[in-house]
């Protein structure tokens, strides 16, 4: 693991958060658990019911397996890194409230990664009264109204 090192001259004093007098910053082992965790999460995310591979998605959307990998690259579809090869797709994507929602959303992100707009879609969001954007794209909740969200979360 490469750690970046500071002379000494460069850390004078160590930050403290002013009302507690406690080190504003994660230690090691909290980071560690933290990336631990993200990890845990990133594999039974993966393995879920609802993941699909890039072959299923495309039985299920009537294209090819090449096209849908040039639709994730594209960030017209969600696809997340796979531990093997490929990806592994959401299959609720496709759904017609959800999927014309994708391309606009992840531009208004300013991303294609699979991750950041599946983590966009399934996060409870104050705006949207606590529901997910998923959520509400599927209880009728207007799609610009996400789009909005996701435009505002992208700047």
């Amino acid at each position: 693991m490469n750690t970046l090192t500071f002379p000494l001259s460069a850390v004078t004093e160590v930050p403290r958060d002013e009302a507690s007098g406690q080190d504003p910053y994660a230690s090691e082992a909290q980071t560690n658990a933290l990336l631990r965790f993200g990890a845990q999460y990133r594999l039974q995310r993966i393995q879920a019911a609802d993941m699909i591979t890039t072959d299923e998605a495309a039985t299920l959307s009537g294209t090819t397996r090449v096209t849908m990998n040039a639709w994730i690259k594209s960030g017209r579809c969600i696809g997340v890194s796979h531990l093997r090869r490929g990806y592994k797709l959401p299959r609720w994507q496709f759904e017609p409230f959800i999927f014309p929602v994708i391309a606009p959303m992840a531009a208004a992100l300013g991303s294609t990664d699979g991750w950041q707009l599946l983590a966009f879609l399934e996060s409870p969001h104050p705006a949207l009264d606590g529901q997910s954007p998923r959520t509400a794209l599927e209880q009728g909740t207007p799609a610009q109204r996400v789009i909005d969200l996701a435009t505002a979360e992208g700047h």
